[in-house]
């Protein structure tokens, strides 16, 4: 079967990976997203899927808007692929693309379609605190990723994993997924089922003041929006950026999912748990894990932050490094 690959981050690559390993099928190109200027020589980084293609000596087309590359558009036209594979590619095909492959492009989802459309959904499942999650594959229309389900596979969501966590896992359940969809397609054994928009939701870009920490949240509502938005979630302490990267909220639904030696210390020492204050206070100081921060409801242990310009650091290195004391405050951060 011949193929045209289209992808970009990280989380394409594991299926560009399976699709070269297999004698089934002959990847005739990549299309990607052109370079972009990263760090602080400013240099041209190529996107991971570009790596791996130039690895291979795959032909590499890097339109930077691919509907008005007329050249782009003639070069894919002649190839005659049998499919264009899509997965987190990041522009949007004309219907003229989209109509080049004999069975169509098929898109790789990272979500349960119709819920979580749009460009982060794994993030957006995150912080809504779903248990589960999963891959579509998508027989691609001109809208965005309304198209017709082909296939289907889940993944459990834990109370500790981060968006990095689910999008690994999905990245290579996606890989597999694709397989078994384009041989389906192939021996016409799936059916397309149209989308009910009626339960569609919207998983949109993520932007900064996404990242911004409101302590009048629960602390469950907070945990889930620092792992969806790992590792950018902030706060302000004594005036300063402060990351939160890793939390674990202390609350009797999650006790069963914490660490068995941190439940073992919250049963002996019943009064780290009895501390109150006001949303964002520090109340108490749980030796060898880090603070522990009143929210608007419940509380909230941070495990691993960072400091502006500093390197990462647990949560009880941020209480010796700082001398932090009970009853300070974290705040929003502007930074």
């Amino acid at each position: 079967m011949k193929l045209v690959f289209f992808g970009t981050p990280d989380f394409a690559v594991p299926t560009l990976e399976k699709l070269l390993s297999r004698s089934d099928f002959q990847v005739l190109g990549v299309v990607t997203q052109p370079d972009k200027r990263r760090g602080r020589g400013n240099a041209l980084i190529p996107s991971p899927v570009k790596t791996l293609a130039l690895t291979h000596q795959l032909p590499i087309w890097q339109p930077d808007r691919i509907k008005k590359d007329p050249q782009t558009l003639s070069e894919l036209a002649q190839l005659n692929a049998d499919a264009f594979v899509v997965v987190a590619y990041g522009q949007i095909l004309s219907p003229a693309i989209l109509e080049m492959p004999r069975l169509g492009c098929i898109n790789v989802h990272g979500s349960i379609l119709p819920k979580y459309r749009g460009a982060a959904p794994i993030q957006w499942s995150l912080y809504h605190g779903d248990t589960q999650t999963g891959i579509t594959t998508m027989l691609m229309d001109a809208g965005m990723d309304t198209g017709a389900m082909l296939l289907k596979d889940y993944t459990p969501i834990h109370l500790f994993d981060t968006a990095h966590d689910i999008a690994q896992r999905l990245a290579n359940l996606g890989a597999d997924l694709l397989v078994q969809t384009l041989w389906g397609l192939e021996r016409q054994e799936i059916q397309p089922i149209p989308q009910n928009s009626d339960e569609a939701t919207y998983a949109p870009l993520i932007q900064k003041a996404d990242y911004q920490l409101d302590w009048s949240k629960t602390a469950i509502a907070l945990h889930n929006q620092i792992r969806a938005f790992f590792p950018n979630a902030v706060t302000a302490l004594r005036g300063q950026s402060l990351k939160i990267m890793a939390t674990a909220p202390l609350d009797p639904m999650a006790r069963s999912q914490l660490p068995p030696e941190l439940n073992t210390l919250l049963d002996r020492e019943e009064l780290l748990l009895t501390a109150t204050g006001q949303p964002g206070e520090i109340v108490s100081l749980i030796k060898g894990w880090g603070p522990v921060i009143q929210t608007g409801e419940g509380l909230l242990l941070l495990q691993q932050v960072q400091l502006a310009g500093k390197k990462p650091q647990s949560g009880w290195d941020l209480v010796n490094g700082i001398r932090a004391n009970l009853g300070e405050l974290l705040a929003s951060s502007q930074n």
